[in-house]
């Protein structure tokens, strides 16, 4: 399982009671989809997943959607039988930005409290500008970024009491050993050739 540092705020808005649903915003392809749907099956039984920019390539279901009895209408079409009660029902709002009338009715579906609900976006800055009526005491965006060099070594074999070690040493001003730092060092070249950015310590 690849560890990323936003998953405890995921995991902890999840088992939460909050009045607004979460939106994960972030550049496409960093791991959004992959992180919300690992903890959302972990945490809930019944895990519903709406790709809204696969539906708007596709069958355009949501196009159309207004009110809440609509939107539950089309989500019975695609996994009735996973429609249970809040507590064991998440409802995955993906790629919310390809139907910004959609982020309207976050305000809506959350007073209507019946399911769970989280919802990823992309480039979602520039869709909320251009929507009108944003409900914005109804919404918690939190940006994403991709994979940096301490989950990238976390991914590479290292663990956390590794990490701390490291970073204890950087801020006394002490090296690594010669072998150690050409493990690193190694690392973080084919950390930078797969498009890595620099690490935030």
């Amino acid at each position: 399982m690849l560890y990323r540092k936003i998953q405890p705020y995921i995991e902890s808005y999840l088992k939460s009671d909050s009045n607004k649903v979460l939106i994960i915003d972030g550049a496409r392809q960093i791991g959004k989809t992959f992180i919300i749907r690992h903890v959302g099956q972990q945490l809930f039984e019944n895990y519903i997943e709406l790709n809204f920019v696969e539906d708007q390539n596709g069958p355009k279901l949501f196009e159309q959607v207004r009110t809440v009895k609509d939107f539950y209408f089309q989500v019975s079409t695609i996994a009735g039988e996973k429609m249970g009660e809040k507590k064991d029902t998440l409802i995955f709002l993906d790629e919310i930005q390809a139907y910004p009338h959609l982020l309207t009715m976050l305000k809506f579906l959350k007073q209507d409290d019946r399911y769970s609900y989280i919802a990823s976006g992309s480039l979602l800055g520039v869709t909320l500008k251009k929507t009108s009526s944003i409900p914005i005491g109804s919404i918690e965006v939190k940006r994403m970024y991709p994979l940096d060099f301490e989950e990238f070594l976390l991914a590479n074999g290292f663990n956390r009491f590794a990490i701390d070690t490291m970073h204890e040493k950087f801020l006394a001003g002490e090296s690594l050993d010669a072998a150690m730092h050409g493990k690193v060092m190694d690392l973080f070249k084919k950390y930078l050739l797969i498009g890595g950015r620099c690490p935030t310590l």
